[in-house]
């Protein structure tokens, strides 16, 4: 869909819109009321697993004191996890109207798990986390952030997109079990169990892929929506006649169960959600368990990934959906910001981890989401996700995954805007999109990425050219890079 038929040839000439239209922009942007409830309600289908695999991360660890996070209480996890994801979500909507769903970040999850609540208590990690979120808040609002997205060249932020929809076609493929680790030997990744699709929860995912793909060539509106929830039926159908099973419990390892949820209808269907854990942080505790150049390494990491992690979704979502603007720039880029920014604190507050924008909205933009008002709908999902918490679960990864093959190549297509013959860009560019995958990390990619095209153009005599605010990234992404011999060091 071109541009013009987004916006409009002749919006000027349109009378102005009022009500819900005006105030989201829904015609102006080409979309309609129906479009983005159906977006909305994609992208929660996409990425309700947070729900379910956050406490899973979170309950991985102990603290200092041997104590697992909320005491082991793994619903009071998911009602915080869905509570914190619904109200983001709802204000990143009514803030910056913006297809954007927001939730616990995975990665920043597992980094607080495992790397700074072992070193201090719980209450403390979460404070960092706050911490972290309302430095970053400081730099939205006094223009850094956003001056540091500005900064970055477009050819740049349209390899930061593809590299993106590579990593989300991996994880779905990675997920769903058509890709996974070898036991074994040189290779790192195979196809199947030993080079064979094997087990029913990988026949219920290709049957789901097959029917998206089907579905979106021929033109089907609801085309994800519908596969996620058909796929969801078979599944359920198949895991009541060939009794699967998980794929891991504490007994034993399943290789050919299902990867996360296991689906069966619930016995039943509205729970009361557990909210104990929402405000178990404490802001200043850490400095003195840790010691201040420890939490000071942990804040920065924090601190680097949120940052570029935004900025590399925000605008994948932005050109999947035909927003950016000629520089590559989303509309409302500082109140996407703040909202993210307010995230991250948000998470922490709430005792579940950072809260960061989440790519999988793209799966709703692909459904025909362009405004906040899909963002609502999502939102408000994940707070009825608290009540209905047993329907949630039921839907298993391999049902809902395949939406994110399909969005990986939609947003591959973007390729074509980089100047493949400019080694200038063509090198950064490649780096930061092989690597997203390769190291299963959005922030990985884009530092090196924006590390090759500083050190490319300082080769080529073209230093001058950089933009100041380029240097000051590259120099943060290379203590970004050298922060675990750091740490090691210096502990």
């Amino acid at each position: 869909m071109s541009n013009d038929s987004k916006t409009g040839a002749n919006a000027g000439t349109r009378r102005p819109a009022g009500g819900l239209d005006g105030y989201f922009k829904i015609s102006e942007r080409g979309s309609t009321v129906g479009r983005e409830v159906r977006g909305g309600v994609v992208t929660f289908l996409t990425m309700a697993y947070i729900i379910v695999l956050n406490p899973i991360i979170l309950l991985q660890g102990q603290d200092m004191d041997g104590k697992f996070l909320a005491d082991g209480n793994f619903a009071a996890i998911a009602a915080a996890t869905a509570l914190a994801a619904g109200v983001l979500t709802i204000l990143m909507g009514v803030v910056a109207n913006y297809p954007l769903a927001l939730a616990t970040g995975l990665g920043l999850n597992a980094f607080v798990t495992f790397s700074i609540a072992s070193q201090m208590t719980w209450a403390d990690a979460m404070g960092l986390v706050v911490l972290e979120g309302l430095i970053i808040l400081v730099l939205v609002l006094t223009g850094f952030r956003e001056a540091v997205f500005h900064a970055v060249p477009a050819q740049l932020k349209i390899a930061i997109s593809v590299g993106i929809g590579l990593f989300i076609a991996l994880i779905g493929l990675v997920d769903s079990g058509f890709v996974r680790r070898t036991a074994a030997g040189s290779v790192p990744v195979e196809l199947g169990i030993g080079g064979k699709l094997q087990g029913w929860p990988v026949l219920v995912f290709v049957v789901g892929l097959v029917l998206v793909i089907g579905l979106f060539v021929m033109g089907v509106r609801g085309a994800i929506l519908i596969s996620i929830v058909l796929t969801t039926l078979l599944a359920i159908v198949v895991e009541k006649v060939a009794k699967v099973g998980p794929a891991f419990t504490p007994e034993r390892v399943n290789p050919k169960g299902w990867n996360l949820n296991v689906p069966a209808w619930p016995s039943d269907i509205v729970d009361k959600p557990d909210f104990g854990l929402i405000g178990n942080f404490d802001l200043l505790g850490s400095w003195q368990n840790a010691g201040v150049v420890t939490v000071a390494l942990f804040v920065f990491t924090l601190l680097l990934a949120d940052f570029f992690d935004t900025m590399g979704t925000m605008t994948a979502i932005g050109a999947e959906a035909g927003l950016l603007d000629e520089e590559g720039n989303p509309p409302n880029t500082r109140r996407i910001l703040v909202v993210d920014s307010l995230a991250a604190a948000a998470g922490g507050a709430a005792g579940v981890s950072s809260n960061t924008s989440y790519i999988e909205s793209a799966s709703g933009v692909a459904e025909g989401a362009r405004t906040g008002l899909a963002s609502i709908v999502t939102g408000l999902l994940f707070l009825l996700a608290t009540l209905f918490a047993p329907i949630v679960q039921i839907i298993p990864n391999e049902a809902a995954v395949p939406a994110l093959v399909l969005v990986g190549f939609l947003m591959m297509q973007q390729v074509k805007g980089i100047d493949w013959d400019d080694l200038e860009i063509a090198l950064p560019a490649f780096l930061t999109i092989v690597l997203m995958p390769f190291t299963y990390s959005i922030s990985v990619g884009i530092g090196a990425g924006f590390l090759a095209y500083v050190l490319i153009k300082v080769v080529r005599g073209k230093a001058g050219l950089v933009h100041p605010l380029m240097w000051g990234i590259a120099a943060l992404f290379v203590l970004y890079f050298a922060i675990s011999p750091l740490t090691a060091w210096l502990s």
